[in-house]
């Protein structure tokens, strides 16, 4: 425990743990992305939306061996201790960074509130706010913001992203824009971290992470504003089995 709290103390270890969380949150953003986008693939011949055949997949991972819907309990668990713990260091080390700049001769405890500091207490607070927002929503069902059928994910999607609640898919779609400002500037903030950056290759290194924030970020936004504008088949039609062919 002593040597946790020693690195934990440490510039260096908070650096790490900085790293280490936002590699957490980024494969979990990258992966979660790429399973929402089956929303866009139609459906089996049977009738269910590939989406709702994802989160069942996703309910049942590691079934027989582990109950039903541990595993991905589990996941929401450790991300967000994750983006806890991310937003912890992240946010102590703008203050440190702001006490180590000297102003004049006297120090005063404005430089503890750095626009570094306040922009990661904002935007880390905004997500950790969504996240739980997002599992009480289409998760547990527990907000009164559309229907709500447990399994059904894109019945929930349709009901929820459409007209009546625009204001719902305004937020989601404000936060994904929050979310990708911190997701850039945390994926440069790595290659730093890890001492990968080169001025030589910085340019590159920059436009990757540029690049792969909006690829993810307009991937989230596309799903609300597809339905709110009407974009997507009805309930009826995603949920409709292809009839067998007459003999």
């Amino acid at each position: 425990m002593n040597r946790l709290a020693a690195i934990y103390s440490s510039n260096l270890g908070k650096k790490v743990i900085a790293a280490v969380t936002g590699l957490i949150l980024f494969g979990f953003i990258a992966g979660h992305v790429a399973g929402n986008l089956k929303v866009f693939t139609g459906s089996t011949p049977d009738g269910l939306p590939h989406i709702d055949e994802y989160a069942h997949f996703l309910r049942e991972v590691g079934v027989p061996l582990v109950p039903h819907n541990m595993v991905i309990w589990s996941a929401r668990i450790v991300l967000l201790l994750a983006v806890i713990m991310h937003i912890a260091v992240v946010i102590q080390l703008a203050m440190q960074s702001a006490e180590a700049r000297p102003i004049g001769y006297v120090k005063t405890k404005r430089k503890m509130a750095s626009p570094a500091a306040l922009y990661m207490m904002f935007s880390g607070g905004l997500i950790a706010f969504f996240i739980v927002f997002h599992l009480l929503h289409f998760t547990v069902g527990a907000l009164p913001l559309g229907e709500f059928q447990e399994g059904e994910v894109y019945r929930n999607l349709h009901s929820s992203f459409s007209a009546d609640y625009w204001y719902v898919s305004l937020f989601y779609i404000i936060t994904m824009v929050v979310i990708g400002l911190h997701l850039n500037h945390g994926l440069w903030s790595l290659f730093q971290t890890l001492g990968l950056d080169n001025p030589d290759r910085n340019k590159i290194i920059r436009l990757g992470s540029t690049v792969t924030t909006v690829l993810i970020i307009a991937g989230f936004i596309a799903i609300p504003l597809a339905f709110l504008t009407g974009q997507m088949p009805p309930v009826e039609e995603a949920y409709q089995a292809i009839a067998p062919p007459n003999h």
